[in-house]
Parts: structure tokens; sequence; C-alpha cells
């Protein structure tokens, strides 16, 4: 069957963006390529508005979206004006841990799925440490099994997840913080820790100083295999999370 030429013609189409959502998309483009640089001063919202020909009050609201994105920050007053954001890993951690949450409530995501992304990254993490921790960031990782052997169980809870996020920040890639913090924010927040024994605290105490160790005696392959082990042992206290 041929078409009707006299018919109307059959395209296919993309939905427009709002006029807003176009121009954060363009600015959002150019500040993550490095077009427009950490400290950069935007054009004001007139000029903005002249450049991309829409109204001061569509680019006010793109503005706005990528200030909630931690893009840009705004200022007001004689000096002020938007700029792009200096990056911040933690604030970036910290962003991605609130949306791995929501997808974890809402059931698009496991916790099962957490674990397996954690085993991934962490074992590597702490290869990377014991090659490359300095005896300042020995100091700090030694601090939190130190921290956590005198404590009540309650009060090591937070102490006990300063160690896997010391012992991630000290690997030297700070691509593996910004990757593992959210991942350990949402476990570390849904472990029920009145569900775990008194003696399993203490083995993590005990996992934990032999990693330390590890990572302090150069031992790359032993710290990975370490990390991996103490990661599997604990996975029956994350699945009660499911529960």
């Amino acid at each position: 069957m041929t078409a009707d030429p006299g018919g109307p013609a059959r395209l296919r189409v993309r939905p427009v963006q709002a006029a807003y959502r176009q121009v954060a998309e363009q600015l959002r483009d150019q500040i993550v390529s490095g077009a427009l640089p950490s400290g950069s001063r935007l054009p004001s919202e007139t000029e903005l508005g002249s450049m991309f020909g829409v109204s001061r009050s569509t680019v006010r609201e793109a503005l706005r979206q990528l200030a909630s994105q931690h893009l840009i920050d705004t200022t007001r007053g004689a000096t002020g004006g938007s700029f792009v954001a200096a990056p911040d890993a933690g604030l970036i951690a910290d962003n991605l841990g609130g949306s791995l949450g929501l997808l974890v409530n809402s059931r698009s995501m496991s916790v099962d799925n957490l674990l397996e992304a954690r085993l991934l990254l962490e074992p590597h993490a702490a290869r990377l440490a014991a090659e490359r921790a300095t005896a300042e960031d020995l100091d700090e990782l030694r601090r939190t099994v130190e921290r956590t052997g005198h404590l009540d169980p309650d009060e090591g809870f937070t102490v006990h997840w300063d160690f896997h996020t010391t012992l991630v920040s000290i690997s030297g890639n700070p691509l593996l913080h910004v990757m593992c913090q959210p991942i350990n924010v949402v476990l570390s927040g849904r472990m029920h820790r009145d569900r775990v024994a008194r003696q399993a605290w203490e083995g993590i105490d005990e996992d934990h100083a032999k990693v330390y160790e590890a990572v302090a005696g150069g031992e790359a392959d032993t710290a990975e295999t370490l990390v991996r082990e103490h990661l599997l042992s604990l996975r029956p206290l994350y699945e009660r999370m499911e529960d």
C-alpha cells in the first residue's frame, strides 16, 4: 500500500523542551565541558536573554535550575552575579546519596545492587590505599580503628563507617570517593543497628584492624582480599534491610 501523496506527512518528532530547560542545558554543557571554567562569571540575565532570544524570567528559571544542581553560585549586590561553582566532591557525594536513597525506597534499585557496586569499588580502593597512602593518611585510618575499640555499638556506629570512608579517601582517587560515599550513606542509613549483635561488632573491629595492618604494610593484594572478604561477611546484615 502506497502513501497517499495528498495525505498528511508522517513525521518523527521530539517533544520540544521548555525554553528555560533548553537554556539551562546549553549552559550546563559548557560548564561540564570546561568551556566555562570554575569561577567564570556568566553574562547578566539581560545579556543571556538577548543571546538566547528569551525573556529574563526564562533565564532566571534556567539559572535557578543550574544553582539547584550546584553548577553555579549566585550572589546579589553591586559585585554580584552568577559564577560557575568550584567542584566539591563531598557535596556531589551527598547529593548522589540522596538520589540513591530515593531509588532504593522506590524499589527501582535494591540493596543487593548497592552491595554489588560496593564490592566492585571498595576492595580496589583498599589496594590503591596500600600503594599510595602517606604517613598522615595511615594515622587517620588508624584513629578510626582505635576509636571503635572502646565504644558502645550505638556510639561507634558512625565511626565504623568512618573507617570505610577514610579507606576510600586515602586511595588517592577522588572519583572513587564520589562513587563509594553515596552507596555507604544509603547503606548506613538503612542498617538496623539494633539487629547487629555485639559479637558481630567485635568481628567488624577485628576485620578493620587487619585491613589497616595490610594497608600500613603496603600489602596491596592482602588489603584488597581482606576488604572483599569483610564486605561479603556483612552481607547477611544488609539483607535484613529488605525485611
